[in-house]
């Protein structure tokens, strides 16, 4: 019997829309270790309903070389873009989000309303994952922010982008810092000193909203369990949000993850 065509959209390492015949199961342990392409590090891809079609995309092409190989096994990948991926896909066509350690454990994350009550703090650190790359210290709430990020107007962002949030807390981090000047920074790449002192200029500054903390965003240095909220799937008009697990529902439902954060 033919394999099942799959499509998947990865948004971490590159950026690509990928016809398989994978479960996401197998997708993810192929692509961090079944490949010779790939590096060590972490894996976000989120499922593409099989019934999307975009004129920008060749999926029903793909989909036509989609075949076995002579041994019997299942086509892996076939790529049918690289390029302003994220820019044409229908957030509607988005399935479940899975977030892969580099040994291809993961964590399934199925998508919701996002609830605008959820814990606020006097700023945030968002992590832009794709097309972007940055953190961004920021006065935006999470869901701010998508408006902000994909204005056709800001310079620095894109008509759609990814992001997630790291968990973080202004007045217990100063505190921390001026208790002992030599903590290690949190924020992989950031001096803590650095960190202080865009704190105090968002804060002395009236009117500033953000200041970009790196030109790279560290996903693979940042555990599971240091973010906050979720995944955003942001446009002008329709964003996604991806609620992350408990700790306690990930231990339980994806131990091996869970073991490696």
């Amino acid at each position: 019997m033919e394999e099942a065509k799959r499509l998947y959209m990865v948004v971490h390492p590159n950026h690509a829309l990928i016809a398989s015949q994978l479960d996401p199961e197998h997708f993810a342990r192929h692509y961090t270790q079944g490949s010779t392409r790939y590096f060590e590090g972490r894996l976000i891809f989120v499922e593409i309903d099989p019934a999307f079609r975009h004129p920008y995309f060749k999926i029903d092409h793909a989909f036509e070389e989609l075949k076995q190989h002579e041994d019997g096994r299942p086509k892996a990948t076939k790529f049918i873009s690289s390029y302003r991926t994220l820019e044409h896909i229908d957030y509607a066509a988005l399935g479940k989000l899975y977030y892969c350690n580099s040994l291809g454990d993961f964590v399934e994350l199925t998508s919701a309303d996002y609830d605008p009550t959820m814990r606020g703090d006097e700023m945030r650190i968002i992590l832009e994952i794709n097309p972007i790359k940055m953190m961004v210290l920021t006065h935006y709430n999470f869901l701010e922010y998508a408006k902000y990020i994909t204005d056709p107007s800001m310079p620095k962002g894109a008509p759609k982008m990814f992001y997630s949030q790291l968990e973080f807390n202004v007045d217990d981090f100063l505190k921390e810092f001026q208790d002992n000047p030599f903590i290690r920074c949190f924020v992989p790449g950031i001096h803590p000193a650095r960190l202080r002192e865009a704190i105090h200029e968002v804060r002395s500054k009236p009117g500033k909203k953000t200041k970009g903390l790196s030109l790279d965003c560290p996903v693979d240095r940042i555990s599971y369990k240091h973010l906050r909220h979720g995944f955003m799937f942001a446009s002008q008009d329709v964003c996604k949000f991806y609620p992350l697990l408990p700790l306690e529902d990930v231990e339980r439902k994806y131990y091996k993850f869970w073991k490696n954060m």
